[in-house]
């Protein structure tokens, strides 16, 4: 897998998971076969999804499976940063408020600090997958956030060809995420960086 910044020579992905549906697959689906391309891991929880994994005792097997430390408070000014740059950011899940957020530049907690830095900064490549119903997609403001995120260059996994929206709880039980295509996401986003980068 190329890329940097790396760790050891592996690139770092920085794993963002929010309260959404799914973000109990995590670990399993996103972060271990992002290891087994040759990924590092950095994951970084929002609260209530860091309260939802501690609940079902998913957070402490998430710990267990990733060598960096799993980051959900901000650190003190004195601290130095618990994770090394990444060559690229993944948001998934990404709940509806969290992809509103990101659109507005709401820091509001480490996760969306880190992320929202990273889109500004137009450096890192920042992948998002928006886990959301249809609800919220005719919600007003919906479609507006997403064309500021795209304007800004982040790359979205969104829309019928990988994620058919659902009615509120009327997704069929147990439905897989498109995992995959969010880790070939990250992948193509870092190459074309490179190049890019290469040609500057």
């Amino acid at each position: 897998m190329p890329g940097d910044p790396v760790t050891d020579g592996r690139p770092v992905l920085g794993v963002i998971g929010s309260g959404a549906g799914g973000v109990e697959q995590l670990r399993a689906e996103l972060v271990e076969p992002a290891q087994q391309r040759g990924w590092n891991v950095a994951v970084t929880l929002t609260p209530t999804a860091a309260s939802w994994l501690e609940e079902s005792g998913e957070l402490t097997k998430l710990e267990a499976a990733v060598e960096l430390p799993v980051r959900v408070q901000p650190r003190m000014p004195h601290e130095k940063s618990r994770h090394p740059p990444v060559a690229c950011y993944v948001v998934a899940p990404a709940s509806a408020n969290t992809v509103a957020k990101l659109a507005l530049g709401l820091m509001d907690n480490q996760a969306l600090t880190t992320v929202c830095e990273a889109i500004g900064g137009q450096v890192v490549p920042v992948v998002v997958f928006p886990r959301v119903n249809a609800a919220h997609a005719r919600q007003p403001a919906w479609r507006g956030h997403l064309d500021a995120l795209r304007a800004a260059g982040v790359h979205l996994i969104y829309g019928e060809d990988v994620w058919p929206l659902a009615e509120p709880r009327q997704a069929p039980p147990r439905r897989p995420l498109p995992w995959t295509a969010i880790l070939d996401a990250a992948e193509r986003a870092v190459t074309s960086t490179n190049a890019t980068t290469r040609q500057s």
